[in-house]
């Protein structure tokens, strides 16, 4: 993934008020693989901020690595603002981190979990929580790039208001 100026600019404004406050952050990926903690870390100092990752590809890695309980994914699916909230607080809870940004949805090309292609939801969870839900279309690459892509400009927006607090 290419990170335009705007978001490396963005990273590099989320490392700043970070290590201003002394806070850390960690992710819980689903759909984007990695590729949060990639563009997070892409820019040096990042192990000053940045505690780690847990790629949970799969329902089974969910609920064994994140502690999500299996009759939350069986009622809410994976593609759920429920899960995405629980996944950042089973990585937050395991790193040990000040925030979590989790990803989790649909990149395509086809539908999944009853939902489609494009479905996508973003938890941060920390001192406060958000979640964004995403309706993006495009090619899987598109829908993976644009979730970090939202991922990284909510955050940023988030610590923007509280640096303004």
């Amino acid at each position: 993934m290419t990170l335009s100026k705007e978001i490396i600019s963005l990273i590099n404004e989320i490392h700043v008020s970070l290590r201003k406050r002394g806070e850390t952050v960690s992710t819980a990926e689903s759909l984007t693989a990695g590729g949060l903690s990639a563009a997070l870390t892409s820019v040096s100092g990042a192990s000053d901020i940045f505690l780690g990752s847990i790629t949970a590809y799969t329902p089974e890695v969910k609920i064994s690595h994140l502690n999500l309980e299996s009759s939350l994914i069986a009622e809410r699916t994976v593609v759920s603002e429920e899960v995405a909230i629980e996944m950042a607080k089973g990585a937050n809870k395991s790193f040990g981190s000040t925030w979590c940004i989790s990803t989790t949805g649909v990149a395509g090309p086809g539908p999944a979990d009853g939902s489609d292609a494009g479905r996508v939801f973003v938890a941060v969870v920390g001192p406060v929580t958000q979640v964004i839900e995403l309706a993006l279309s495009g090619e899987r690459e598109v829908v993976r790039n644009a979730t970090v892509t939202s991922a990284i400009a909510s955050f940023a927006r988030i610590l923007r208001v509280r640096d303004q607090s």
